[in-house]
């Protein structure tokens, strides 16, 4: 955990992260040398996501307020209102749409065009088909008076003809709804959803491996979900409802407890059995079985890691294979990265070269060591997403997170104005 610093003047980024065993909370300041994390928190009372998908609004409230509690408390901070979330989904699909406008005369292009464009796109796909919902929209290119640019037009560009293309990842709606329901239930206020994919993508990959293309698995407790993008355009998105709380559940059956399970994974697991150099003997508890303990072998444990990651991992790679000469790299992350060999493990299966993901880059050196681990990936590419977000739109970030007293006023205000117009209306007629 990141050590305690002095008491906050003002409320620092936070960004939260759903997961199937944990609801994972982080808050950040943002400094000339990079995010500063100011800590970390989880909380796990209960299950609320299976395979991705959100099953109790109720527990997922509980968890987010009680993980931003504590979050509070360990950075010394009165309340944390609001937070920017990352989801994943196994239902998840990536679509291409776009927006465009005439402005009639060259006029700049400012941020509230872009978006309303952005909302126009996301109503666009939610009309074709009642059944999904945008989960989030990633800027693909843009076109000004027919010319083509990939970063975001500022209001110093000006243009008459201004196109808007866009990466939509789509979900079930219910996936969305479930998602705004735990918010509302822990009286917290959600900033803004992103997917992981996406933020995975914006803590691991360099401008370079986004030019050339990258592929990232990410290793959940009960998902895996590879990500291939190249240019400026997401190629795949292929979620797998297995991961690393499958391979425990599978030493499980050997006759111990699922906790001892998970210990013997991570102290001893391995990915495959011909990367280990030992075969050392060990007994471990094991209540369930007659003499009260079983005498297991290295490789018999890594037989069973490893024929679980060939279900999981086969089906992936296969995907990958058919295009191997469009990507640069293959980055891993996700908590099940950390098990021993899983890197040479993935070597053996492809021409990709393989590296673990690292978010480093982007942390402040005085950041404590621990939140470089693969598990707070999406989190950190979660908080510099936020951080885009409330640069584009500061007045948001002022009355939606440092004033919420204020938004209700305003939101109060305006609707007592158009109920006065209404009867304005009603009246005259």
């Amino acid at each position: 955990m990141a050590k305690k610093h002095k008491i906050l003047q003002s409320v620092p980024l936070v960004a939260i992260d759903l997961g199937s065993h944990n609801v994972r909370a982080m808050a950040a300041e943002v400094t000339d040398h990079g995010l500063r994390v100011l800590g970390v928190e989880a909380s796990n009372k209960f299950q609320c996501m299976e395979r991705g998908v959100v099953i109790s609004p109720a527990n997922a409230g509980f968890m987010i307020n009680e993980a931003l509690k504590l979050l509070a408390n360990r950075i010394r901070i009165e309340a944390l209102p609001s937070a920017f979330v990352s989801v994943g989904g196994r239902t998840m699909q990536i679509v291409s749409v776009a927006s465009k406008r005439d402005q009639i005369r060259k006029r700049e292009v400012t941020q509230e065009l872009l978006d309303e464009m952005e909302l126009e796109c996301k109503k666009k796909i939610e009309a074709r088909n009642p059944d999904v919902a945008v989960l989030d929209l990633v800027p693909y290119y843009y076109t000004l008076d027919g010319k083509q640019q990939d970063e975001p037009p500022t209001p110093v560009q000006q243009a008459t003809i201004v196109q808007a293309h866009f990466m939509a990842f789509v979900g079930k709606k219910d996936l969305e709804q479930k998602v705004i329901d735990s918010f509302s239930r822990s009286a917290k206020r959600m900033e803004r959803m992103y997917v992981r994919p996406d933020a995975l993508l914006n803590a691991l990959a360099s401008d370079d491996d986004m030019v050339e293309g990258c592929v990232i698995l990410d290793f959940g407790a009960q998902t895996t979900t590879l990500t291939a993008y190249k240019g400026t355009q997401y190629l795949h998105n292929k979620v797998i409802p297995l991961g690393g709380y499958d391979i425990t559940r599978d030493i499980e059956q050997i006759g111990m407890s699922l906790a001892y399970a998970e210990q013997l994974k991570c102290r001893y697991g391995c990915a495959s059995a011909n990367l280990l150099e030992t075969n050392h003997r060990f007994r471990v508890p094991a209540p369930n079985v007659p003499g009260g303990e079983v005498a297991l072998m290295e490789k018999d444990l890594a037989d069973i890691i490893s024929s679980r990651l060939d279900q999981i991992i086969n089906p992936l790679m296969e995907i990958i294979n058919k295009e191997a000469d469009r990507y640069k790299v293959l980055y891993i992350t996700g908590g099940g990265a950390m098990l021993k060999g899983i890197d040479q493990y993935l070597q053996q299966k492809t021409t990709i070269p393989v590296m673990y993901g690292s978010h480093a880059c982007f942390l402040s050196p005085d950041t404590d060591d621990e939140m470089c681990m693969p598990m707070y990936s999406s989190l950190v590419g979660t908080l510099l997403l936020g951080n885009e977000y409330r640069k584009k739109h500061p007045l948001a970030a002022a009355t939606d997170t440092g004033l919420p007293i204020f938004k209700a006023l305003r939101d109060m205000t305006l609707d007592l104005f158009t109920e006065q117009e209404t009867n304005r209306e009603q009246e005259n007629e």
